[in-house]
């Protein structure tokens, strides 16, 4: 009886040099008995290839489960590269949108993964860099706003959970939990993971969103520059105010020493606010995107 009329369909997906065990015991803390858990295994290996033959499994798999189960309301949780495979199945299938009670994001870079940038700044295409770098916020956030999103990032330099920056993680119309001391490997199956969870399920409404002022659409417009990757903070005291805005915000600019530039955006009483980079191939049009948003501001 319980495979024919579940309460819920709990999706989980695992991410990058991972398999599902982790992921799949977070979401046994989590689900009634009356609800089924959907697992997939992608296979260890195959995570260090390409993404898109990962969107494809998963997609198959959640076609089949829908197929069997058309009315049961679904809940997704993806870890890492994990809840980007969900952006795209999701993507995919708007009509499964109106059944999604919710959607779960564990340190997910959905404006691109800054390592893996690093390892193919050309996009190339060396293993799975080039899919992780790439910035899936333009699906993410017509995603979140028209599903209960919940953004779930750990926090132990300041600025990362030790592998993705806590920018790479934002997303507008979603709400965010920051879970302080939580590495990125903890955060498949932690404790506190599972009970923010639980809390969102309960009562959404709790959670602070990303706001839309004039704030978040400079930190969005910066996001959306060609190429743009989402930086580490630590690098922030470094830059050099390259300009002030009428609100006090100032965007400040430096190169590493390989002379990547990088953009940050600060509050009118200097604290951090966002951090980015662009590879040599999109530099020109760093500079340019930088110019018209002086233009458009200033």
């Amino acid at each position: 009886m319980l495979q024919e009329s579940p309460q819920h369909i709990i999706y989980t997906q695992h991410g990058w040099a991972d398999d599902h065990r982790h992921i799949e015991y977070l979401a046994t803390q989590l689900a009634a008995p009356t609800s089924k858990i959907v697992a997939p295994n992608l296979g260890y290996w195959r995570t260090w290839l390409r993404i898109e033959p990962l969107i494809d499994r998963v997609d198959a798999i959640a076609t089949q489960t829908h197929a069997q189960h058309p009315h049961t309301p679904m809940r997704i949780i993806g870890h890492s590269m994990g809840g980007l495979i969900w952006l795209e199945v999701l993507h995919r299938h708007p009509e499964w949108w109106p059944q999604v009670e919710s959607l779960v994001l564990v340190g997910s870079p959905v404006g691109g993964a800054d390592l893996a940038r690093m390892i193919d700044p050309f996009g190339w295409g060396i293993g799975i860099a080039r899919d992780l770098g790439k910035s899936r916020r333009g699906i993410g956030v017509a995603i979140a706003s028209k599903i209960p999103t919940l953004i779930i990032r750990g926090n132990v330099d300041g600025g990362s959970d030790g592998t993705i920056t806590s920018c790479s993680t934002q997303l507008r119309h979603a709400a965010v939990a920051e879970l302080p001391g939580l590495s990125h490997p903890a955060l498949r199956h932690h404790l506190q993971v599972s009970d923010t969870i639980r809390e969102f399920w309960r009562d959404s409404a709790q959670f602070q969103c990303d706001t839309c002022d004039i704030t978040a659409q400079l930190i969005e417009r910066l996001q959306n520059i060609e190429g743009m990757t989402d930086a580490h903070q630590r690098d922030f005291y470094r830059a050099k105010v390259w300009l002030k805005l009428p609100n006090g915000i100032t965007l400040r600019t430096w190169k590493n020493p390989l002379g990547i530039p990088h953009i940050f955006a600060a509050s009118p009483q200097g604290q951090y606010l966002y951090g980015g980079f662009v590879g040599w191939l999109h530099t020109q049009k760093f500079w340019q995107s930088l110019r018209e948003i002086e233009q458009e501001y200033s």
